[in-house]
C-alpha cells in the first residue's frame, strides 16, 4: 500500500504478529474455530505482505493476480460457513475486501504509486463496514475488561477449548483496524 514508510511498517508487524498468534493457535482449535483460526492467521499474512513499504520491496506487476487469486479463493471457502450459519459473513467480506485492494492496486500502477485506485463509492462501503465494525466489536471488548483493576474469573473446565483463543475477538479488531488503513491509502 502506499503510505509513509513508517506507518508502512506498523501495518505489517500488526498484521504479521496477528497472523502469527491465529497461526499459533489453530492446532488447538476444532471444526469451525480452527478454520476461522486460519483464516485469520491467512488474512493476517496477507496484509502484512500487502503492507510492506514500496521503497523496501517492488514486487513483480502480476503479484496483484496472485493476491485477487489468493483471498478470492478464501473467499468462496469462507462462503459454506456462511451459508451454513451466517457467524463467518465477516471474514468473507474481508476476503472480498483484499480482493477489490488487490485489483484497484493492480489497475492503480501497483505498489507505491498514487495512480488510479478503487471506486469511491465501493471504497466508502468498505470502509464504513469496518469502522461499524470496530466500534461494534470494540466496545464489545471493553465491557468485558474488568473495572477497578481486578481480575476477569476465568471458568476451569476440563473440556479442552475448542471455540479459539480468547484473544481472537482482539485479533479480528486489530485486523479490522489494519484493514482501516490500508483502505485510507487506496
Amino acid at each position: 500500500m502506499h503510505g509513509p514508510a513508517t506507518s508502512g511498517w506498523l501495518l505489517v508487524v500488526l498484521c504479521a504478529v496477528t497472523g502469527a498468534y491465529c497461526l499459533v493457535w489453530m492446532p488447538r482449535c476444532s471444526g469451525t474455530a480452527r478454520a476461522a483460526t486460519g483464516g485469520e492467521a491467512l488474512m493476517g499474512f496477507g496484509m502484512a505482505a500487502m503492507a510492506v513499504p514500496a521503497a523496501v520491496f517492488t514486487p513483480p506487476p502480476w503479484h496483484w493476480v496472485v493476491y485477487a487469486a489468493v483471498f478470492g479463493a478464501a473467499a468462496l471457502r469462507a462462503t459454506w460457513p456462511v451459508r451454513d450459519c451466517g457467524r463467518h459473513a465477516h471474514h468473507l467480506v474481508g476476503c472480498l475486501a483484499m480482493v477489490y485492494m488487490a485489483a484497484a492496486m493492480a489497475s492503480g500502477g501497483g505498489h507505491g504509486t498514487h495512480a488510479g485506485g478503487g471506486v469511491p463509492l465501493l471504497t466508502g462501503a468498505l470502509f464504513l463496514y469496518f469502522t461499524v465494525y470496530v466500534l461494534r466489536s470494540g466496545t464489545r471488548l471493553l465491557s468485558l475488561a474488568p473495572s477497578g483493576g481486578g481480575t476477569v474469573p476465568v471458568p476451569v473446565s476440563p473440556v479442552p477449548r475448542t471455540a479459539g483463543p480468547s484473544l481472537v475477538p482482539a485479533c479480528r479488531v486489530s485486523m479490522a483496524i489494519a484493514m482501516l488503513a490500508m483502505l485510507l491509502t487506496l
